[in-house]
């Protein structure tokens, strides 16, 4: 379809104006988690966006999550364009929450300014830029005329910065994006247009608590410093954990390149007294350090548990007097969508005809909300696909590329047409 295909790419160019203000409007709402700030108000705007595009517009309170409350509720915005058919149905999704801005900014990080070629802003590159291309790529095929083959589904969801329980997952759990309904998702993560993300690695995050017992300052002979088990335990971590990961090696195009190999992180350690009030002399009798365990498909996961069981033990045996807990506090399997599958085969097709060259095939170090929709919704065929650099996520002073937005918009929009089935 020469023709059809060259018109709809010219359409697509035509919207690089509204597309880029839209990316700048939405990231001028701070929509920030934690705790979830502005929530309602960013879905209406999303929500009549494409009401005016011609979607049929639903919002969906997480009603029964424990983050949707009175003063931060947890709101997600789903629309549905029918085609001829029910299926095959695409799904389109991103989410519009945004890690706190941080310091080192050098201007307001929610003025969503445009400049050089780029909106800038937190949220800008993740992901509200792809929210906006995908928006506009669905639109750009409204405005060409052609109707859909199949369906078109467009979610905006909540709190996947927290792991998206209250958002995408909500959906999937309660059936709204399930392969009862659903065939292929589309997620816009910042992976650049030239890349598709097909999955990510596993995650373990679990607590270590070293126990000891209390005693006076002035006498720590006389108690059990959980501080100074807890040390005992790291030292262990560094000296014997750590080398073992790093000898082995995934085959999974995982980017960057250090993250082929497992990662061990330790998120925070808390114990003794709290800093903030007054100090006592006395011995700390706990202390908690939550780890973050990225594993590889390779891995299996109670082979991972074990491992951290197996190093507790350890520092147990060789010293009687350090007692420790473990608690598992989040696991997810790693998840990849099959490269040679009816999805990446068609993301591909789209761009050889916009940018005349295959999709680079990648993994995430990170997860993202494939893992709602492989584990709850059942769908294997999901992928990341957006614009914007990885590497700018959670930065100060992030950005996204307009021209990586139109570059982007332009192949989802072919993309659409091939996995919908429509043809004019």
């Amino acid at each position: 379809m020469p023709s059809v295909i060259d018109s709809l790419l010219r359409r697509v160019e035509e919207t690089r104006d509204e597309m880029a203000q839209f990316t700048s409007d939405l990231v001028k709402f701070p929509t920030v988690n934690p705790p979830g700030k502005n929530y309602p108000e960013c879905a209406q705007f999303i929500g009549s966006r494409l009401q005016e595009f011609g979607f049929e517009v639903t919002y969906y309170p997480a009603q029964d999550r424990p983050e949707h409350t009175a003063e931060f509720p947890r709101i997600n915005v789903m629309g549905r364009r029918c085609g001829k058919y029910e299926r095959p149905s695409l799904h389109l999704n991103g989410h519009f929450d945004v890690v706190p801005p941080g310091e080192g900014w050098t201007s307001d990080p929610f003025s969503g300014k445009i400049e050089n070629g780029r909106v800038y802003g937190r949220g800008s590159a993740d992901m509200k830029a792809g929210l906006a291309a995908a928006v506009f790529a669905a639109d750009a095929i409204r405005r060409e005329g052609i109707e859909l083959g199949g369906a078109l589904d467009f979610s905006a969801t909540v709190d996947e910065e927290s792991g998206g329980f209250a958002g995408l997952g909500w959906l999937a759990a309660n059936g709204l994006v399930s392969s009862r309904n659903t065939d292929y998702v589309i997620i816009p993560e910042p992976f650049g247009p030239d890349r598709v993300c097909l999955g990510h690695r596993g995650v373990y995050w679990f607590k270590v608590t070293a126990l000891g017992k209390t005693a006076h300052g002035s006498m720590p002979f006389l108690g059990e410093s959980a501080i100074e088990g807890m040390s005992r335990f790291l030292e262990s971590v560094h000296r014997e954990l750590i080398p073992a990961l790093n000898r082995r090696k995934t085959v999974m195009p995982v980017v960057p390149q250090d993250a082929r190999r497992p990662t061990l992180n330790i998120n925070s350690i808390t114990g003794g007294q709290d800093e903030s009030t007054a100090q006592t002399p006395c011995v700390a009798d706990r202390c908690e350090a939550v780890f973050d365990r990225r594993f590889l498909p390779e891995e299996d996961f109670q082979d991972v548990r074990n491992e951290i069981q197996g190093l507790i033990a350890n520092v147990h045996n060789k010293d009687t007097s350090l007692r420790f807990e473990l608690e598992d506090l989040l696991m997810v399997p790693s998840v990849s969508a099959p490269s040679d599958g009816a999805l990446v085969k068609a993301l591909d097709r789209a761009a050889v005809a916009v940018m005349g060259k295959n999709l680079q095939k990648v993994a995430s170090p990170g997860t993202y909300d494939h893992k709602h929709v492989f584990l709850q919704g059942a769908i294997d065929q999901c992928v990341a696909y957006g614009p914007g650099e990885l590497l700018q996520a959670h930065k100060p002073d992030e950005f996204c590329s307009i021209d990586d937005m139109v570059t982007h918009a332009k192949v989802l929009a072919l993309a659409i047409l091939d996995l919908t089935g429509s043809t004019s």
